[in-house]
């Protein structure tokens, strides 16, 4: 089962945050990078969950107080854009915006990827 895939119509909710809870355990390159970089409020003092599930859906990471869902695009995203799209509308629909952020400039360029996101939370 890839991560990307959509499996929101046959799991349950708990099946669910089972499955983040897993995906906790084993990030992506991407995803850890990512991790280290916003974790423990780095990013003007906000706080990131990671693999949190919104509406039955996986995000990669998520600050509550903001309601931003932040989205590492890589390989399976590419595959997977109308899904992608999908989801994202339905989780749009309950006020949460959402960052997106290639797994290429993150594993190139950390700095880069935090100032992307510090400008983009300054703007909502």
């Amino acid at each position: 089962m890839g991560r990307g895939q959509v499996l929101k119509i046959i799991m349950s909710y708990k099946e669910k945050v089972l499955l983040a809870r897993e995906f906790r355990k084993n990030l992506t390159k991407s995803e850890d990078i990512f991790w280290q970089a916003i974790r423990k409020n780095q990013i003007l003092g906000y706080r990131f969950r990671k693999q949190h599930v919104i509406k039955g859906y996986i995000v990669d990471f998520y600050c509550p107080k903001l309601k931003l869902a932040i989205e590492i695009d890589g390989g399976i995203h590419l595959s997977k854009k109308k899904l992608d799209k999908e989801r994202m509308l339905i989780i749009e629909k309950t006020g949460v915006v959402f960052f997106r952020i290639s797994s290429f400039l993150v594993e190139s360029d950390i700095e880069l990827a935090q100032e992307k996101l510090i400008k983009f939370i300054n703007k909502l």
